[in-house]
């Protein structure tokens, strides 16, 4: 018998050209593989896409690491408080306490599912030195009600956009607003990729200075900068306990040219939600907040919830669409239910009803340039099928 079964649909996938294996091949053969000048023209490109002047771009090996450097760049220790949403990957949180300070979890927006700019506003301590908002599924947080916060209180800001490139707020991409810093991913299931990746943004050249050197080891030079000099020099200084950082030239040149797509990659993203957006207009879910009029969404996930009436329980559902073939996953178990943050801060599901409910009864569909209209509509002919 002949398998008609289709094949499995990935949650996500990369979608790598022969533009990024030429130019990775190009690395190759030019016997500079680690830190060096494709991650310099990287740099440079990316602070170019984002279009404002003085805007510098630190290049590193994850956004974890981005946001670790731009919290140590601002002084982040013992003592401190950074406030951060519980609806997020524990990366967002996780580097504060590397630090040595602590977090101060926050419920979200029951629409949007971003941080919540009252709750920011009352978690607020003496202790309180920064807030780390995240622009959920590729959605900008309300940065001016965010950003009047911190100005208030003399808060330091760190965007988290591992979901948004290229989200706009008040007309102005992410990473070109009023913060300190935004920190964006380029991990393998992001808008665009260098397979593991991330770049820190900042206008604050204190802050760019202090994350070069903190990213390589707290060397005073760069490695580039030392084995390309007009006159080569073996000697450099530790002025700092740092770390190791830095992105490889191998993966700067696969962002070489997934950033000259990341437009075209957003406008086929769009058109993929707008055919799920009208696949499952009579299914009994909630269909994920849209940018509002005149911004643009990423749309990094496509995140659905149950209604109330529908009888299966989340997990089943998920089950049931795997049993069609099609990958799906939850964004995110929040980290007011993970056993370090719960018991650390002893809390308490009741504490984040917004983020709690939508956990209940969430769920990410695939959402991926390599995916065809006919994908689309098969996730949700197995939807459907599994919520009549």
């Amino acid at each position: 018998m002949t398998d008609t079964k289709p094949p499995f649909l990935a949650f996500a996938l990369p979608d790598i050209g022969e533009e990024e294996i030429a130019e990775v091949v190009d690395t190759l053969r030019s016997g500079w593989v680690t830190t060096g000048p494709k991650a310099r023209r990287f740099e440079d490109d990316f602070a170019r896409y984002l279009g404002e002047p003085g805007l510098q771009a630190i290049a590193v090996n994850s956004a974890t690491a981005g946001l670790h450097l731009a919290l140590e760049a601002l002084g982040i220790g013992p003592g401190d408080e950074v406030i951060v949403p519980t609806h997020t990957f524990t990366a967002t949180a996780e580097v504060v306490r590397y630090l040595g300070a602590d977090v101060r979890l926050v419920d979200v927006d029951p629409v949007t599912l971003n941080i919540d700019p009252a709750r920011v506003e009352a978690a607020i301590t003496p202790r309180t030195k920064a807030f780390v908002p995240v622009h959920y599924a590729g959605l900008a947080a309300d940065m001016p009600a965010l950003l009047e916060i911190a100005r208030r209180h003399g808060l330091k800001v760190v965007e988290d956009a591992a979901h948004a490139l290229p989200s706009t707020s008040g007309g102005r991409l992410v990473g070109t607003l009023d913060s300190h810093a935004t920190v964006f991913s380029f991990y393998a299931n992001k808008t665009i990729t260098t397979g593991e990746g991330g770049m820190l943004v900042t206008r604050d050249p204190a802050l760019a200075a202090r994350a070069r050197v903190m990213r390589l080891h707290g060397i005073s030079r760069d490695a580039f900068d030392r084995f390309t000099a007009t006159v080569p020099s073996w000697y450099y200084e530790i002025v700092a306990p740092g770390f190791k950082y830095n992105l490889t030239d191998i993966a700067a040149a696969l962002g070489l040219h997934q950033l000259r797509k990341a437009d075209a990659f957003a406008a086929r993203r769009a058109e993929l939600v707008a055919r799920y957006d009208a696949a499952l207009a009579d299914l009994p879910v909630l269909r994920p907040a849209h940018a509002p009029a005149g911004e643009r969404h990423a749309w990094h996930l496509y995140v659905l919830r149950l209604a109330d009436s529908v009888r299966l329980g989340r997990d089943q559902v998920i089950e049931a669409l795997f049993a069609a073939g099609i990958g799906c996953s939850v964004h995110y178990i929040p980290l007011h239910l993970q056993p370090y943050w719960r018991d650390r801060y002893g809390l308490r599901p009741e504490q984040f009803p917004h983020s709690q409910r939508a956990y209940e009864r969430m769920l990410s569909l695939p959402l991926h340039t390599r995916m065809s209209d006919a994908d689309v509509d098969r996730v949700a002919a197995a939807l459907r099928t599994a919520l009549a």
